[in-house]
């Protein structure tokens, strides 16, 4: 579904390409012969952070200028494979690895485009690199992954196709795996799963992965896999309801996030937990008033059908809570509220532990991946009181969605488990650099750099 080849290792006619910030661009102008220099000052350009220019050479052709903005922030160099002709180009003073491996993922990230049902408009430029990060490319193949799973509509991304992607990794990496669907997550005790599901004639499910060495620090990763939200009953408005194929977003970063330190070898244990369902209309729809029960025994009161990411995600909790992991991280496309709030770049986190809130947003500044920390506010659990439940799954009022739905979450957390939740958007509304329109990896690099050694999950050993 994704173009991969925007990076060669070997080139017998690549330009020289010199990705240069506005800082560093007078002193480098000063080294330039005076041909070059003359038709650069006859463009007036002057390097502000996303532009390009093509310089002359004796053979038309002599190189071109990526002007960058923050040299280790991937998106930097996004513009470079659609600002520059097709071809290959070679970057020239780039010895810091740190910068190299902002080049290659920022140019990475700038030359993807879905292509599963349209051809795209034209090639991208090719960076030449002749040893590549690694650990870049995989990262890269992670943020792929959300984007292709988000982009990708409903019909070919439904609860199936979700589990056909799960086993495969398992069978990739030696993880074994295990899938309750249908009526049987009534026998198998995950009602709300099977409530949220129901009325889909794909059966909802919940898989269950599980990788790693049984004595290494074991993390547990979920992700809300509600693979088309109609709202229920309680049914969206149609511009409301016109992207929801993006609301099993958290399940494809769980899923990447899983694949990618398998991957790379992490010294961790992870589950990893999906539930799996379609929000449909059917006679057998869950109704707003209905009192549902879930996997831990606390009741809910539907207070509105739309509000159904979070009763999937409390089976799945506290499926995760039963196996005592060290750490517990989920990742939910959950809330318009948190979207209200930050806007669509910045991923909501909710966390019971100081020491993980802190190692994500450490993180997630060196990484460029960005997040923003939100209250556990407990006296706004007021808001989800029901009179005849054990809580309810929404209130009348409109404030603080975010926070009250992340309270809703913890709900199914013991007090004494380590747990952090991301409300992420997994969605970008238009194009820009590197970043096209449709599906998005979010809080991922991150989310990997803070847990590929382990420390965060075990912080005692």
């Amino acid at each position: 579904m994704t173009d991969r080849s925007s990076i060669v290792t070997h080139s017998d006619n690549a330009r020289p390409l010199w990705c240069l910030t506005a800082d560093a661009f007078p002193a480098w102008l000063a080294t330039q012969p005076a041909d070059v220099a003359r038709w650069i000052e006859a463009q007036a350009y002057t390097a502000n952070a996303g532009s390009a220019l093509l310089l002359p050479g004796t053979d038309g052709l002599g190189g071109a200028i990526l002007a960058i903005g923050d040299p280790l922030d991937a998106y930097s160099y996004s513009h470079g494979p659609l600002a520059l002709p097709v071809g290959d180009w070679s970057p020239q003073d780039m010895a810091d690895d740190a910068r190299r491996a902002a080049l290659q993922l920022g140019w990475s990230l700038g030359a993807y485009r879905f292509g599963r049902y349209k051809a795209a408009l034209r090639e991208p430029a090719r960076l030449l690199l002749e040893n590549p990060d690694a650990e870049v490319v995989d990262v890269f193949a992670a943020c792929c992954r959300v984007r292709d799973m988000v982009h990708t509509p409903t019909e070919h991304m439904g609860p199936d196709e979700i589990e056909a992607i799960a086993r495969e990794i398992a069978a990739k990496h030696g993880a074994s795996i295990d899938v309750h669907a249908g009526d049987a997550l009534i026998a198998d005790n995950y009602p709300a799963i099977h409530a949220v599901g129901r009325a889909s004639h794909r059966a909802p499910r919940i898989i269950e992965l599980n990788w790693g060495d049984a004595g290494a620090p074991h993390l547990a990763i979920v992700g809300k896999g509600v693979c088309f939200d109609t709202g229920g009953l309680n049914l969206k408005a149609g511009p409301g309801m016109r992207n929801m194929k993006k609301d099993m977003g958290g399940a494809a970063h769980a899923i990447a996030l899983a694949e990618l330190l398998m991957q790379r070898k992490a010294p961790l244990r992870i589950t990893l937990l999906v539930p799996a369902v379609e929000n449909a209309v059917g006679p057998n729809a869950l109704r707003p008033g209905e009192i549902i029960s879930t996997r831990k025994g606390v009741s809910v009161e539907i207070d509105n059908t739309d509000a159904e990411g979070r009763l999937v995600l409390a089976d799945a909790l506290t499926r995760a809570a039963e196996l005592k992991p060290a750490l517990v991280i989920d990742f939910a496309t959950l809330t318009g509220a948190a979207r209200v709030a930050l806007g669509p770049d910045l991923p909501a986190l909710y966390a019971n532990d100081e020491a993980v809130a802190a190692a994500w947003l450490q993180s997630g500044g060196e990484q460029r991946d960005p997040l923003w920390r939100m209250p556990l506010w407990q006296p706004y659990l007021r808001y989800l009181v029901s009179g005849i439940a054990d809580i309810a799954n929404g209130s009348s009022t409109t404030m603080a969605g975010s926070v009250t739905a992340a309270l809703f979450l913890q709900k199914f957390v013991p007090v004494e488990q380590r747990w952090a939740h991301v409300d992420v958007y997994s969605w970008n509304d238009s194009d820009r650099p590197g970043r096209p329109a449709g599906g998005e990896a979010q809080g991922l690099r991150a989310a990997f750099a803070m847990l590929k050694n382990a420390k965060v999950v075990s912080p005692q050993s």
